[in-house]
């Protein structure tokens, strides 16, 4: 490996307490989208895939780390959705020895990924798709294992809690290590991106994207996890964060304002435009409060597809109320 990729590879890693490294996969612009190898005694495990593009990274990761292919024994995507286990058929493929562990409901999109491709196709479109995705490959059936709520891992000695998060979406768990005293949270533990990192600490929102938003199953699963006394979260949308009791109350607070930001939208005849103006305008007035260094239009530019997203997730939740 030449000291130049060697010098970029470096620069997308983040090591971590506990054995446990966070690697930029490259989903669209750097530090959005993390997955995590955890390394216990030479055998491994990859939490979050990334997309069909991030394969290339984290196999040179393995290499610089001196990680034989052969030695990753488990892919952890914490939900479907494509930016967290679109690469899981592509990451299977090259670690021979590898099993998937995947939700109950997210079984049957890692062996059919059909109806997963054609959901986000609706959101992103044709051509973001592919250059944003890549390929989505199915999974052999005989190389998945269900993690069922509280299903426990042995990764060569240590154990890994899986516990049933949704609020984000259905088929999301999340991975309680003890070694690190640290929840690995796929999207449950809202977003946090490391150039709104103020002196008060950690930026946290919510991510809302379609179809299965619950606010009240989210508020659940933000219990849950304190009821651990974790001292950290490895968040995919973006690094390990602190001060978690802190945080959960912020992601709580800032759900419940987009609760209420729908609800007064609901009746608009403009809905989608009234609705996206509103989660902008207070999302960059808690910036403000919170003296975010980053200049307002860069915080526009990092944050609009996400609010965009938010926006649809909110409009398919409104839609869906019983």
């Amino acid at each position: 490996m030449d000291f130049g990729l060697v010098g970029e590879i470096t620069r997308r890693l983040v090591e971590l307490p506990g054995n446990i490294t966070c690697i930029d996969t490259g989903y669209i612009r750097p530090q959005l989208g993390a997955c995590y190898l955890i390394e216990q005694d030479g055998i491994a495990g990859i939490i979050e895939t990334g997309t069909g593009n991030s394969l290339a990274i984290i196999q040179a990761v393995l290499e610089l780390k001196q990680i034989p292919l052969e030695n990753v024994r488990y892919i952890m995507p914490t939900h479907v959705h494509l930016d967290h286990a679109g690469g899981a058929g592509h990451l299977m493929q090259h670690f021979v020895n590898a099993q998937l562990i995947i939700h109950p409901r997210g079984a049957r999109h890692m062996i059919d990924p059909t109806r997963l491709w054609k959901g986000a196709l609706a959101v992103y479109g044709e051509q973001a798709m592919q250059r944003i995705y890549g390929e989505v490959i199915p999974v052999d059936e005989s190389r998945i294992i269900i993690a069922d709520d509280e299903f426990v891992l042995d990764l060569n000695g240590r154990p890994l809690l899986f516990i049933d998060t949704p609020g984000h979406a259905r088929h999301h768990y999340s991975i309680y290590d003890e070694c690190s005293r640290g929840f690995f949270t796929g999207d449950a533990f809202g977003m946090a991106f490391q150039p709104l990192m103020t002196a008060q600490g950690a930026y946290i929102m919510p991510t809302t994207s379609p179809v299965q938003f619950d606010p009240q199953a989210w508020y659940q699963s933000l219990q849950r996890y304190l009821s651990y006394r974790p001292e950290r979260m490895f968040l995919t949308h973006y690094g390990m964060v602190e001060d978690v009791e802190k945080l959960a109350v912020d992601l709580q607070q800032r759900i419940e304002t987009y609760v209420q930001i729908a609800l007064s939208c609901q009746d608009s005849d403009n809905r989608s435009e009234q609705l996206r103006a509103k989660i902008t305008e207070t999302t960059f007035a808690e910036l403000r409060a919170l003296d975010c260094s980053l200049p307002m239009p860069a915080c526009k530019g990092l944050l609009t597809m996400e609010l965009d997203i938010n926006v649809q997730g909110l409009e398919v939740w409104l839609d869906n109320r019983v």
